[in-house]
Formats: C-alpha cells, sequence, structure tokens
C-alpha cells in the first residue's frame, strides 16, 4: 500500500508521528507542497519506509486539521485518509498543489513559505515568493506596467525582425495589442525586454567553449567566451552564431553527392535557445542565462525551473502541458514564428536532433530541472559517432559473457573521484546529491563515467534494486568498500 501511495504521490514525505510539540517540523512540508505540485505526508511511516503506525489515528487527524487551519495562511486544501497496513494505523496527508500563492507557515510572529528542493522543504528565496506572489494573483512578470514611456525607447531590431519573417509592418497600435505597451504609453517589462537599448539588467546571456569534456579555468581552458546584453532577439541570434562559430560541419562523399554531417541541428539549437528566453525567470536578481559548450556536448541553462508540475526529467515530454512562465513574451515568439504551437518546443528539439545523420540513441537531447533552473544537454553527434560509441561498443563486446561479468569488479579501476564518491555515499544519497557532489553538469557523463561502472562492479548499490528508475531511488556505497582497491591518480 506504501508503494502504491508513494507511486501516486507528487512529491512524498513520511512522519514516524504527528509531532505536536514542533509541528513545524511537518508543517514545512504542508506549505512547500501548496506552494509547488503538492504532495503527501505519510504519518507512521519513518523515513526508511518502516512501517510504525500512530497510536490514535482520530486524535491525530484532529490535531493535524487544527494545526494546518491555525498555522498555514491562505488556508490551502487538503485530504487526510487513514489507512491500515500489517495491522498498523497510518495518516495519509494529501496536498494538492494550490491556487493562491504564497501559502505562508506562521508561528511567534514570523511568516515563512517553503518550496521543495530534492527531498527537502526549504524556506523560500525572496524571488520564489515574488514569483509566487504574481501566480496566486494570476499576474506574470512580463505583463506587469514599467515606469518607462515607450516613446523614450527604440524597437529597430523587433520591427524589422518582425517585418522579415512575419511580411508584415509592426504598427503603433500593435505594442498594446500584444502587451508590450499599455494605453498611457508605459512599457510592460516585456516591452523593456524588446527594446534596442539594455533596460532590463537581467537580460543577459554568457556563452562558454571549453577545452575538453569538463568546466575549468575561464582563463586557461576556455577556447571562446562571449557576453551578450539587451534585446531578446539579440540574445537569441548571438547565441545561435555562438554555438555555429564553435561547432563544425563534417561530410561524408556520396557517389553523386555529399552528405553534411553538423555537430548539432540548427533547429534543434534555437529552439533550445528560445525555450530559454522566453520560460525563464527574469526576477532572479544578477541572473543570466548560460551556454556551456564542451567537445561532446551544449549545455543550456537558463534560471528558473518548471514553473508547474514536477521536474522536467520525471515528466514525459510528448504529454507534457505547457504552462509559460511569460506569456506575452512566448505570444511575440510565436508570432514570429520562432516557436510551433504551444508545448512541442522540447519535443522538436529531440525531433530535429534524431534527423542528423550519425544520430543514435545515445545522442538523444536531455532535459533537467531544479527549483532554480532548467537545463537543455544536446549531444555533439560527431563526438559520440568517432569516440564514445565505438569506445561502448567495444566494451560492451568485451564483457557479454556472463563470465566477465561477474568479474567486473575486478577489472573497473578507481580514480580519486571514484574513491570520493564511495566515501560520500557511506549514507544514502540520491543521483542528483552524487552529481552535485562531484561537480559535474552531464547527467549523461555522470551515469556513464561514475554511477554505471560503481553500479556494475558491486561497489555502489541502490536502495530499491527492483526499482531503479524510482524518483525515490537513492543509492549507498557497499559494505567494505568506502577505501576501494587499485586507484588510478592519472
Amino acid at each position: 500500500m506504501i508503494e502504491q501511495l508513494i507511486a501516486e504521490a507528487t512529491e512524498c514525505d513520511f512522519k514516524v508521528a504527528v509531532e505536536k510539540k514542533r509541528p513545524k517540523s511537518w508543517l514545512k512540508s504542508v506549505s512547500a507542497f501548496s506552494n509547488g505540485i503538492g504532495g503527501t505526508l505519510l504519518f507512521g511511516v519513518d523515513d526508511r519506509k518502516n512501517i510504525v503506525g500512530l497510536p490514535d489515528v482520530k486524535s491525530d487527524s484532529e490535531t493535524i486539521s487544527r494545526l494546518i487551519k491555525a498555522r498555514i495562511t491562505p488556508l490551502p486544501q487538503f485530504v487526510l485518509r487513514p489507512y491500515q497496513e500489517d495491522g498498523k494505523a497510518l495518516l495519509a496527508l494529501e496536498v494538492p498543489s494550490g491556487r493562491r500563492t504564497p501559502y505562508y507557515y506562521k508561528a511567534d510572529g514570523v511568516m515563512e513559505a517553503y518550496v521543495r528542493i530534492g527531498n527537502e522543504s526549504v524556506i523560500a528565496p525572496d524571488y520564489i515568493v515574488n514569483e509566487l506572489i504574481l501566480k496566486g494573483t494570476n499576474r506574470s512578470f512580463d505583463t506587469l506596467v514599467t515606469d518607462a514611456i515607450k516613446k523614450d525607447y527604440s524597437f529597430t531590431l523587433l520591427e524589422a525582425t518582425y517585418l522579415e519573417r512575419t511580411g508584415l509592418h509592426f504598427e503603433s497600435e500593435d505594442y498594446v495589442s500584444f502587451g508590450l505597451a499599455d494605453k498611457n504609453g508605459y512599457l510592460t517589462n516585456a516591452g523593456k525586454l524588446m527594446t534596442d537599448q539594455h533596460t532590463v539588467y537581467n537580460s543577459r546571456m554568457f556563452c562558454t567553449r571549453w577545452n575538453g569534456i569538463e568546466r575549468g579555468s575561464i582563463f586557461d581552458d576556455a577556447l571562446d567566451d562571449k557576453e551578450y546584453e539587451g534585446n531578446l532577439i539579440y540574445l537569441l541570434n548571438s547565441g545561435c552564431e555562438f554555438i555555429r562559430n564553435n561547432s563544425k560541419v563534417r561530410f561524408s562523399k556520396e557517389a553523386r553527392y555529399r552528405v553534411d554531417k553538423p555537430d548539432y541541428a540548427e533547429r534543434a539549437v534555437t529552439e533550445a535557445i528560445v525555450n530559454a528566453l522566453i520560460h525563464r525567470d527574469y526576477i532572479v536578481m544578477g541572473s543570466e542565462i548560460h551556454i556551456d559548450m564542451f567537445d561532446d556536448r551544449v549545455e543550456i541553462v537558463s534560471p528558473g525551473g518548471m514553473f508547474e508540475g514536477a521536474p522536467i526529467q520525471e515528466c514525459d515530454i510528448n504529454s507534457i502541458r505547457s504552462v509559460r512562465r511569460n506569456p506575452v513574451i512566448a505570444d511575440l515568439f510565436h508570432r514570429m514564428k520562432y516557436m510551433e504551437r504551444r508545448g512541442s518546443g522540447l519535443r522538436k528539439i529531440v525531433s530535429e536532433t534524431e534527423k542528423l545523420p550519425g544520430y543514435t540513441a545515445a545522442c538523444k537531447p536531455e532535459f533537467y530541472s531544479t527549483a532554480t533552473d532548467f537545463r537543455v544537454i544536446l549531444k555533439n553527434v560527431n563526438y559520440i559517432l568517432d569516440g564514445e560509441a565505438a569506445h561502448d561498443t567495444a566494451h560492451d563486446t568485451a564483457h557479454d559473457t556472463v563470465h566477465d561479468r561477474e568479474n567486473i569488479s575486478h577489472s573497473v579501476r578507481l580514480t580519486a573521484k571514484h574513491m570520493q564518491l564511495l566515501k560520500y555515499c557511506t549514507v544514502e544519497r540520491s543521483r542528483y546529491e552524487m552529481q552535485s557532489f562531484l561537480s559535474i553538469s552531464s547527467r549523461s557523463h555522470f551515469n556513464r563515467a561514475y554511477l554505471k561502472p560503481l553500479l556494475e562492479s558491486g561497489r555502489l548499490k541502490m536502495i530499491l534494486p527492483d526499482k531503479p528508475k524510482s524518483r525515490n531511488q537513492k543509492y549507498v556505497t557497499a559494505q567494505g568498500n568506502s577505501q576501494g582497491n587499485a586507484v588510478d591518480h592519472s
């Protein structure tokens, strides 16, 4: 029953008992679930999912209802359900995503809004609280009217691009009807983001071409780096140009023609940067979009996680619902034909990449989000084709027999980083925690270079081996393997 509840919940927390003297320990999760995508609190279950049971379900239910009404404002929706398992009583507190955000925990004169970061409920940073306030009043950052007067700014790039891409002139009344200005001539934030002048400090993009497959010193290991700021169309064009200038187009000769083999699909690159520009959180002060190019991939990271819904890595992009953080900007880019119908951008990134000569399943783009950022990873299909794919094929062939798999633990050679990770995992860790510990941004690189070899060698093990893809999966060092052997310091 517990596994079924966990599977049905968007988020899940476990509490051994209903804390009455320290209710904040669980009420903060009620706030976080209401401010996010919802979730379930299971009372009578410990952190390891062992059923402990509750001595008085009726009294605990009354306490939970009373404390939520007294200490969470505005009052969120919630449902309490009693359960019986192994003769022990449990309570499930189901909290759906709220519409009147932010939901605060209040006590002793303090009001705090919470959000989920990983599997924890933490105090929401100011910029997230601001976004929750806008969401709770059915407003968005780009629709807010500013004190900037339209006649004081120019829009040459916007008007020229609109004419080029649509064949239509951008008329003066379009500024109001498209949501870039109000009837009194004051620009909205969307309008300020489209001026020729740099009027929104956070409208910036930092681009770096690194030497190798990991970040290093910007002075020693960057082959090229650029900083751009200003109009969103200018940022889009500059980002696409930077990737184009730092990638290659190979070709192969056929009987009567040649086949071009670009590292990346141009349309996929455009879609990824458009996605970053229109869905990013502009409220985060001092933030910017980052484009990091490596030998094997491009990573495009924008401030702000999924506006609504679960982290993107837990979603099916073929059925994901499109929720726009900046609807005015999104509508304008749609009018200029930079994006297709709503919600199709991520699918387009995948489908365009699949068309590339030399594409394999290993080259499939990856999407990853946290509460604070959104990451798109495009794979260099030529790097995969010429290097790693051949290595992986030889590796798989060499270990194809049962005998070899039984002896794989003796053939894996540990580096210093492998050793650090094993020591770190003497307590249960999530994949995200492990990846952050090693400061590795690429999920595929982490899985290929660290997670998979350590699992296959038996030095690391899953806590849920029967559900390898579970969202609650964690990993722990196998007993006696925290020191390892055969360390390679090269």
